[in-house]
Parts: structure tokens; C-alpha cells; sequence
């Protein structure tokens, strides 16, 4: 079986292609600047140069012909023909509380994600974009969505409910729902399998990149996550705040004369790593490299980024009431190596973790980094949101 995986942003198109039997990716790409000037498809094979296609896309529809275009090119193609693909599977942002887990599309589902276009108003829109996209150039094919909010939904209601009256999630479901669901899904399961842990194993899994995010699971469900109603809540980000007194939106609206949503807008894309820094970069390896030239707000940013890690994976120990292994994964988490060894060194002793530096001297692939007297295993997995989302596929239209 071969499953297209498609991740639509509202201008963007990312794309694989994963053969089920061997689970080898047989290509990707990107769809950029979608409905904008010098739209450009890149497409990738492994093992050849890539290809460069500069062409209108004026909406999302022709993107997908684009993709279908370059898949089975009798050059840079790796099918023959469109009906190789048995099914699609789509990321979806936000299912709400409607959806537990991935589902076949239908009119029913198309409904829900359009329902939560308001929790998901950058991300809802597009991913439904992208899915009667693949619905009118692939007729008859099946679609699965894959909810990013599924994983989370595992919650018991003491982790998910807010501190608010009660009314507003009764009327507007307001509840924490965390992301990076797909994410967290993958490595909490994949961790015990190659750490060859109990089957109800306790597991933290730190997914930290531009977003970042950290989980808590016991036997691969979710018992708590750090992102809430948005992906606002929780760590210190590239570009987001995270955490912090609500007062402290009404104060800078006051004081700066701004409405709530120019507020939002400052902590969702003017904050963070990004804010703390002054503006050197939301790039963690540009304010790394001014915090080792010198600069205190560069070196202050990391440290609290560091520190925010080390207090979630302190509070899910104890929600858990211990914890078996911990994982880093994503951008930082796999690539970061003092990262890892600091959040592991300056915090996490009293959970006796000690790091080996030799084996963490590692980036980008399956690697226990914990040294063998370490009494909690640190590992680094690569994450991989497209495999997850294919194997979902896979399940659901082969029941």
C-alpha cells in the first residue's frame, strides 16, 4: 500500500509519499507560496538532485495536480500512475472535542474541522483546503484526517480542565487539548519498543523545536501535555511566550493602548526565544551563537528556555509518580546536544538521570544518550509525524 501524506498550511503544501509494506519514504516535497507570486514546488527523491518547478498555484487545488504531476513524471516520478495511490492522509490542526482519534473523511468530518476554525483559524482552514483539494483532482480515493488534538484527548478531566466557570466549556468547550498530538503519539509509542520498556511504561517526551512541547504517557496514553485550548500555552518558543499571568495581557493593553488580538498576535509571533532575545532571532542557534559572543539577553532567553523543559518534566514526573524514560526529539531535541546535557545536568540529578557525553555526541537518529548507572534512560528519537499519519491511514482503510 502507498499512502500520500499531505500537511497543508494556508500557503503551503508539504507532501510524502511512504510505501506501508517496506515503510521507506519513495519522495517529498514542498508546495511554497500557494495563491501568491513565485509559487514553487521542490520535490525530492532519495537519491537523485531535486526538482525545481516555478508555476502559478492559485489555490491549493492545483498544488495537489502539481504534486500528482511530479509523482509519477517519467523522470523525477516514482509511480506509474495516480491510482498507485491507495489513500491520503491529511494533518489536521484541530478536531475539537468531537474527535479521539483519526477518522475516514466525510461530510460529518469536513463539519467538525470547519467547526473549529475558530480554535484553529490559521491551520483548520487550510488543512480542509487541502482535503477537498485531493477530493476533486482524486475522486473515489479514501482521506483520512489525523488530528493533532488526538493524543491529547487521552487526558483525564483534572489535567484538561481550566480553573474558569465551568459554563464556558459546557458552551464553547474551552479545555486544554495539546498539540504536536501526532508527535507524541509516534515517539511515545516507538520509545518502548527499542528501549524494550514494561508495557505500561512512564514516559516523557520533550518535543522541542521552534514549537516546543512535552508530554506525559503511561503505556502510550496521554496523562498530560503541556500545550492547552492553543499551541500558546506551555514552553518558551521560538516566536511564543508559553506560559504567563493572563493579567498580564489587560496590563500591556492598557499601557500600549492595543486590543486583546494585537496582544495575541505579540505572543504568538513577537515573543519567546524571539522577544526575550531583543529581536536577534527566533532561530536557536543564532541567539546560541550571540549568548557564546557575549550577549546576556541571548544567554538569559536560553537559560529560562531550558529551565521552563526541566520544570514540566519535574511536574510530570510527579503526576505520573515516576517517570521511566525521557525523550528528546524534534529540531532541537535532536540536534541540540549542550541542550540536552544541561535541561539533564542542572535539574533532573535528584531523578538520579546522569548523561553519557560520548553517546550524546549524537544528532538525528535513535540513540540512548543516559549513561548505564543512570537510574532513568534519556534517549533521542528522531520523531516522524508523516510515518504516524500514514500508519493511521493505513488502518483505517483496511478495516
Amino acid at each position: 500500500m502507498k499512502i500520500l501524506v499531505l500537511n497543508c498550511g494556508s500557503s503551503s503544501l508539504k507532501y510524502q509519499i511512504i510505501d506501508m509494506e517496506t515503510k521507506d519514504l519513495l519522495c517529498k516535497g514542498l508546495c511554497e507560496r500557494i495563491g501568491i507570486d513565485g509559487s514553487k514546488l521542490t520535490h525530492k527523491v532519495p537519491g537523485k538532485d531535486d526538482f525545481v518547478r516555478q508555476e502559478a498555484m492559485p489555490d491549493h487545488k492545483r498544488a495537489v495536480e502539481m504534486v500528482m504531476e511530479a509523482i509519477t513524471d517519467e523522470v523525477v516520478g516514482v509511480l506509474k500512475s495516480i491510482d498507485e495511490v491507495d489513500a491520503i492522509g491529511h494533518r489536521v490542526l484541530h478536531g475539537g472535542n468531537l474527535f479521539t482519534k483519526s477518522c475516514l473523511v466525510d461530510e460529518k468530518c469536513k463539519a467538525a474541522i470547519r467547526e473549529c476554525f475558530d480554535l484553529g483559524p490559521l491551520h483548520n482552514p487550510a488543512n480542509l483546503m487541502g482535503i477537498e483539494a485531493c477530493e476533486a483532482a482524486m475522486p473515489g480515493k479514501p482521506n483520512v484526517a489525523v488530528f493533532d488534538t488526538s493524543f491529547g484527548m487521552g487526558m483525564e478531566p483534572k489535567a484538561y480542565t481550566y480553573a474558569i466557570p465551568i459554563e464556558y466549556y459546557e458552551k464553547y468547550h474551552v479545555r486544554r487539548y495539546g498539540f504536536h498530538g501526532t508527535s507524541h503519539d509516534y515517539v511515545s509509542h516507538r520509545l518502548p519498543e527499542i528501549a524494550k520498556l514494561p508495557e505500561n511504561a512512564k514516559v516523557i517526551v520533550c518535543h522541542l523545536g521552534n514549537g516546543a512541547s512535552v508530554s506525559a504517557s503511561i503505556g502510550g496514553k496521554c496523562v498530560d501535555t503541556s500545550m492547552g485550548l492553543t499551541p500558546l500555552e506551555g514552553l518558551i518558543m521560538g516566536t511564543r511566550s508559553g506560559d504567563l499571568d493572563p493579567a498580564i495581557l489587560q496590563y500591556i493593553c492598557n499601557k500600549e493602548g492595543i486590543d486583546v488580538n494585537q496582544m495575541l498576535n505579540i505572543l504568538n509571533k513577537k515573543s519567546g526565544i524571539f522577544g526575550m532575545s531583543g529581536g536577534v532571532s527566533s532561530d536557536f542557534r543564532d541567539v546560541g551563537a550571540a549568548a557564546d559572543a557575549g550577549d546576556q539577553k541571548c544567554k538569559v532567553a536560553l537559560e529560562a528556555y531550558r529551565y521552563r523543559v526541566a520544570k514540566y518534566i519535574g511536574a510530570y514526573a510527579a503526576a505520573m509518580n515516576g517517570v521511566d524514560a525521557i525523550c528528546f526529539t524534534a529540531g532541537v531535541g535532536e540536534n541540540d546536544k549542550q541542550a540536552r546535557k544541561l535541561i539533564c545536568e542542572e535539574y533532573l540529578g535528584y531523578l538520579g538521570v546522569k548523561i553519557d557525553d560520548q553517546r550524546n555526541d549524537v544528532r538525528g537518529k535513535e540513540a540512548l544518550i543516559s549513561a548505564d548507572d543512570s537510574k532513568v534512560q534519556v534517549w533521542l528519537l528522531p520523531t516522524n509525524e508523516e510515518l504516524k499519519i500514514a500508519m493511521d491511514t493505513q488502518a483505517l482503510v483496511t478495516k
